[in-house]
C-alpha cells in the first residue's frame, strides 16, 4: 500500500486522540498527571501484550531493538511535555504546534538516514515554523499587543522529540517487523509516563475515577486501547514504506484535522473542550494551521 495513503489514515485517526485527551483533562481530571498516569498504565499493558503475542523475531538484533525502544522513550518524553501543556491550553493551539515535528524529522533524517531535502522542502519547513509560531500567539483582553505564549517553547521541544522518535523508529523498521517495533515503543512510552506521572495526587485521582465509574474511563479505554493503537501502528506502517522525512510531513496534517474536529465539537457542544469560539480565534487557528499544512505539503513534494 502507498505510504502517503497510510500516513493520511494515521493523521486522521491520531488527531482524535488529542480531542479525547482534552475531554478527559477538561471535564474529569483533577491533576495534570491523572491522564498521563492512565496512559502510562494502559500503554505499558499494550506493549507487554504485543511483545508476548508477536514474540522476538529471529532477525531482531540488540541494536535495532534498542533503537525501537529508544524511539518509544523519545515519544514518551514528547508526550509528557505536550500532555502537561494540554492541561492548561486549548487542544487546537497545542496539538498543531507539536505537529512542527516534521521540521526536526527532516533535519534528523538528513543527518542520520541520509535522506535528501530539496530547496522546496526547506521552504516548506520555514512556512511550517511560521505557522507553528503564529498559532501560539494570543491577544489578551485589555492588551493591544500580541505576545508569544511561553508554552510554545515547551511544545517545540515536544515536537523535536516526536520528530526524533519517528526517525529512530524508521531506523529500527529497516530490520524489525512493525508489530514488534510497536510493542517495544509502547512499552517504553508507558514506562516513561509511569515514571513521571506516578505521584500520590494522580494515583488518588485515578482511584477516584475507578470508584465513581467515571465516564472518563470509557474515553481512556477507547482512546488508548483502540484509537491510539490504530494511529500509531499505521504510522509505523507508513514509516516502513516511505522516507521518515516525508511520512512525518504528511502525518503533520493532523494539525488540520485537530482544528477542524475541535471547531465542530465546540459548535455542537459549546464549552465542551474549553475552546475559544470567537470569529477572530477561529480565523487565527485556521490560517495558522493552513500555513503549517502548506509547509508540510511542500516538505512532502
Amino acid at each position: 500500500m502507498n505510504w502517503l495513503f497510510v500516513s493520511l489514515i494515521s493523521s486522521a485517526v491520531t488527531s482524535i486522540v488529542g480531542i479525547s485527551d482534552k475531554t478527559v483533562i477538561y471535564r474529569y481530571s483533577r491533576t495534570p498527571l491523572t491522564l498521563p498516569l492512565l496512559i502510562g498504565m494502559s500503554q505499558t499493558t499494550v506493549g507487554l501484550i504485543a511483545l508476548l503475542v508477536v514474540g522476538v523475531p529471529g532477525e531482531a538484533t540488540f541494536i535495532m531493538s534498542f533503537s525501537a525502544f529508544s524511539s518509544g522513550v523519545f515519544f514518551g518524553f514528547g508526550g509528557i511535555i505536550s500532555q502537561r501543556v494540554l492541561f492548561t491550553q486549548e487542544v487546537s493551539r497545542t496539538i498543531p504546534v507539536t505537529q512542527s515535528a516534521p521540521i526536526f524529522a527532516a533535519v534528523l533524517a538528513l543527518l542520520i538516514l541520509g535522506e535528501s531535502i530539496s530547496p522546496l522542502q526547506w521552504s516548506g519547513i520555514i512556512i511550517a515554523v511560521l505557522g507553528s509560531a503564529l498559532i501560539s500567539l494570543r491577544m489578551d483582553s485589555g492588551i493591544h499587543s500580541i505576545f508569544l505564549h511561553k508554552s510554545f517553547y515547551f511544545l517545540m521541544l515536544s515536537a523535536f522529540l516526536f520528530g526524533a522518535a519517528n526517525v529512530i523508529g524508521k531506523l529500527a523498521l529497516e530490520e524489525l517487523p512493525v508489530m514488534y517495533t510497536h510493542g517495544l515503543r509502547m512499552l517504553a512510552l508507558g514506562l516513561v509516563f509511569l515514571t513521571f506521572a506516578f505521584r500520590s495526587d494522580a494515583w488518588h485521582d485515578v482511584k477516584r475515577l475507578f470508584s465513581a465509574k467515571s465516564p472518563a474511563l470509557l474515553f481512556v479505554v477507547t482512546n488508548e486501547f483502540i484509537t491510539a493503537q490504530v494511529g500509531l501502528i499505521t504510522l509505523l506502517w507508513a514509516l516502513s514504506l516511505g522516507p521518515a522525512s516525508l511520512v512525518s510531513a504528511v502525518v503533520g496534517t493532523r494539525a488540520l484535522f485537530t482544528v477542524l474536529y475541535s471547531m465542530v465539537i465546540a459548535n455542537i457542544w459549546p464549552g465542551a473542550l474549553g475552546e475559544e469560539t470567537s470569529t477572530g480565534s477561529r480565523l487565527s487557528k485556521l490560517v495558522s494551521t493552513l500555513l503549517i499544512v502548506a509547509g508540510i505539503a511542500a516538505v512532502a513534494i
